[in-house]
């Protein structure tokens, strides 16, 4: 009777050892990753992809909590945040504060961006070659623009006469680029924007497409002008040095694999939700309208958008950026990413 015993525990133990050996392995390294806008939106969905590539490809050696929403660190605090360690990983938009990235701000500039994979692309090969100096407190785990900005309007805008004094909602750049085409901008959130247009504060919102669905917007934008493209906004997704430095050499090359490949999905992602939204929008309102420019009037508005371009030049080639070859790289970028990612 002992022995059998003794055999069972034998046994017992043989196995508990198997299931111990056998276990998933538990993550050894924990992160955070602070996001600002609502978890549906793109930004957001970037940042789930990024988590669930990671996870696999440390083979759960790296867990990531995503904080989506602001939940963590908000658009105003978010890069000094990471830098702080509030969080281990941030993404910012970093057109939403002019002057403090200079290089990337290159990329914001009206430069008729055809999707947002090609300006995604472009951004991140620049940050590549010329590593900002704005950057050197972070690492820099990808960068991506959403898509290029265009009408979305209450009434059609086919001509410069149209657009004149028409109160469109716009945000950074946009701003500026609305004001020299002689619209009357105005600057407010994202989330603002459906009840100013159910109130009529605003005649139209310039931005991205795919808030025609995301925010609803084309219940009451029922015209869109549509080969504008008239800027993007460019976001970079920053880790804490520290922590960084912290981490095992495999882990690392798991991130800076990423880098490149996480660009340009995110573009491809954003640019297919592009096309699903104004879908959409056909098939929901039946008297939804897009228009195109002619290349004559196309050439109107970006002749009016010059000074920007020359103002950007002149303005950080004095302090000592070299503007000019910051600007051919990104139009050498963009001729050849638009032959590969332009359907």
């Amino acid at each position: 009777m002992r022995k059998k015993s003794i055999s069972i525990i034998v046994a017992f133990a043989f196995l508990l050892g198997v299931g111990l050996w056998t276990a998933p392995a538990q993550a050894q390294i924990k992160l955070s990753y602070a996001n600002f806008p609502p978890a549906p939106t793109f930004p957001c969905v970037q940042m789930e992809r990024w988590k669930t590539e990671v996870e696999k490809r440390t083979a759960g050696k790296v867990k990531v909590d995503t904080y989506p929403g602001s939940t963590l660190l908000n658009p105003k605090n978010m890069f000094d945040g990471v830098i702080a360690g509030t969080a281990d990983i941030g993404c910012l938009a970093t057109s939403y504060q002019p002057g403090a990235f200079p290089v990337v701000e290159a990329v914001d500039l009206p430069l008729g961006w055809p999707n947002a994979t090609v300006a995604s692309v472009t951004l991140w090969e620049l940050v590549d070659k010329y590593k900002p100096k704005e950057f050197e407190k972070v690492k820099v785990l990808t960068m991506f623009t959403c898509p290029p900005a265009n009408i979305m309007s209450m009434k059609a805008i086919r001509s410069l006469s149209d657009i004149k004094g028409y109160e469109l909602r716009a945000s950074g750049t946009g701003a500026k680029i609305l004001e020299l085409l002689g619209a009357a901008p105005v600057a407010m959130p994202q989330s603002d924007v459906p009840e100013a247009l159910q109130k009529g504060v605003i005649k139209g919102n310039v931005s991205s497409m795919e808030v025609l669905k995301d925010f609803k917007y084309a219940e009451y934008c029922r015209h869109v002008t549509s080969n504008v493209n008239l800027f993007v906004v460019s976001f970079a997704v920053v880790m804490n040095q520290a922590k960084w430095n912290s981490l095992p050499d495999d882990v690392k090359k798991v991130f800076d694999d990423l880098r490149r490949e996480q660009a340009i999905w995110t573009g491809q992602y954003v640019d297919d939700h592009v096309n699903n939204a104004i879908k959409w929008s056909k098939e929901t309102y039946k008297d939804f309208q897009m228009y195109t420019l002619s290349k004559e009037e196309l050439a109107k508005w970006y002749a009016l958008l010059k000074p920007m371009m020359d103002k950007y030049l002149k303005d950080y080639e004095a302090k000592g950026l070299p503007t000019k070859a910051i600007l051919d790289d990104v139009m050498k970028l963009k001729d050849k990413y638009s032959k590969e990612y332009v359907k």
